[in-house]
């Protein structure tokens, strides 16, 4: 059975506007950042493909199939402009 764990995601940059905020709490079976990413960008469109931005797991840079523990905040940080 797949238990529900609960995370704290942060949005940056282009994600943060489709998805309409920088941040939530959610609950989710999902088991990896990957996992994760495409449990939310089917809930909300986000439209964006994971391998042109970067997933970090309480303030680390992780590969997107990092496994996931209760409680773990995921950020999504797409590529930045600017200087």
């Amino acid at each position: 059975m797949n238990q529900r764990q609960r995370y704290h995601i942060l949005y940056f940059g282009l994600l943060a506007d489709r998805r309409g905020m920088t941040g939530e709490t959610i609950e989710s079976t999902a088991k990896s950042a990957a996992s994760l990413y495409a449990e939310l960008d089917a809930a909300h469109a986000l439209g964006l493909d994971p391998r042109y931005f970067r997933a970090a797991v309480n303030d680390e840079f992780v590969f997107w199939d990092h496994p996931l523990q209760a409680g773990d905040t995921v950020a999504f940080l797409p590529p930045m402009s600017g200087g």
